[in-house]
């Protein structure tokens, strides 16, 4: 499980340290329909290399605090990655 903290409607989707234990990633996409989350999936599974099919928000969908499963890799692989 990762800890992700997303600020929506960022300048630019990138990852922008740590906030409160948790990894703290700024999103170019709206908070409107899913789009935030999609982008959130998406960018997460190019950075750590992984199809998209294996980034899963477990938890959070409609806030800025979620939980993220990610399979096919380690939490060492994840932080190496990142």
């Amino acid at each position: 499980m990762l800890a992700v903290r997303v600020i929506p409607r960022a300048r630019k989707t990138e990852i922008a340290g740590t906030r409160e234990d948790a990894l703290l990633v700024r999103l170019a996409a709206p908070p409107v329909e899913g789009a935030a989350n999609e982008a959130l999936i998406e960018f997460l599974a190019d950075r750590l290399h992984v199809a998209r099919r294996a980034v899963r928000i477990v938890s959070g969908e409609r806030g800025r605090a979620k939980r993220v499963a990610v399979s096919g890799v380690t939490a060492q692989q994840i932080l190496a990655r990142l």
